[in-house]
């Protein structure tokens, strides 16, 4: 019996409400043992809230090709259009930002 190794196509499709996007300029991540919580918000001037407008559950294994994957593209996106360089370290967001560790 052959197998077949070419990768099968997979269809995407987004939803109109889904294409707009929402803009975010904060990431809350924490973590269980079997799963990551990206939560995402933002943060704007002279609010004295944050809200979440988006949140994504994945496994660590997933989690894990996430951080492979914009390893890649901002290094790609480096070469085309130069350094990204970051204003302030990632621990000054309020709540930790971008890493807040293990959930309660």
């Amino acid at each position: 019996m052959e197998q077949n190794n070419k990768p099968q196509e997979v269809k995407i499709e987004i939803s109109p409400e889904i294409a707009v996007g929402k803009y975010s300029n904060l990431a809350i991540i924490s973590h269980s043992p079997s799963e990551f919580v990206l939560d995402f918000a933002s943060n704007l001037p002279g609010a004295n809230k944050v809200v979440v407008n988006n949140r994504v559950i994945m496994t660590p294994e997933h989690a894990k090709r996430l951080l492979l994957a914009l390893t890649d593209n901002i290094k790609k996106y480096e070469n085309q259009f130069g350094t990204i360089n970051l204003s302030s370290p990632a621990n000054t967001f309020p709540s930790g930002g971008f890493n807040n560790g293990p959930r309660s």
